[in-house]
């Protein structure tokens, strides 16, 4: 489908817009993430808060480009959810492959904060 239609390039409201809504949009993942802290807090492992925690992040915070604007960045799990319903299933895999690579970068944070922990425990 993106190959009938050319990039385009945002104008100054868009640009506006654009700045608006991912401000808004890190503020509110800010607060999401604080209060499922604070609802996991329980839960008695250290790993596994740590690890719901990363998968928050992953899901949450990954960005995607679109395919459709120079230069405009998305959330991967709107993107990808979004593409897979409506439109192009090649680009619902671009933007879930972006939230693999985010994964497996988290998993390799997740692991070095256990041996952080592990070693200053002691």
């Amino acid at each position: 489908m993106t190959d009938s239609l050319t990039i385009a390039a945002m104008d100054a409201d868009s640009q506006t817009a654009y700045a608006l809504f991912w401000g808004i949009y890190v503020v509110g993942f800010a607060l999401f993430y604080w209060a499922m802290s604070r609802l996991i807090r329980w839960l008695p492992l250290y790993g596994l808060r740590t690890l719901l925690k990363s998968a928050l992040i992953v899901v949450i915070a990954t960005p995607v480009q679109s395919a459709l604007v120079d230069g405009w960045w998305i959330p991967a799990w709107l993107y990808g959810g979004y593409e897979t319903f409506l439109g192009d299933p090649s680009e619902a895999a671009r933007a879930f492959f972006n939230m693999g690579i985010a994964a497996l970068i988290m998993i390799l944070v997740w692991i070095l904060d256990l041996v952080r922990y592990r070693f200053f425990r002691r």
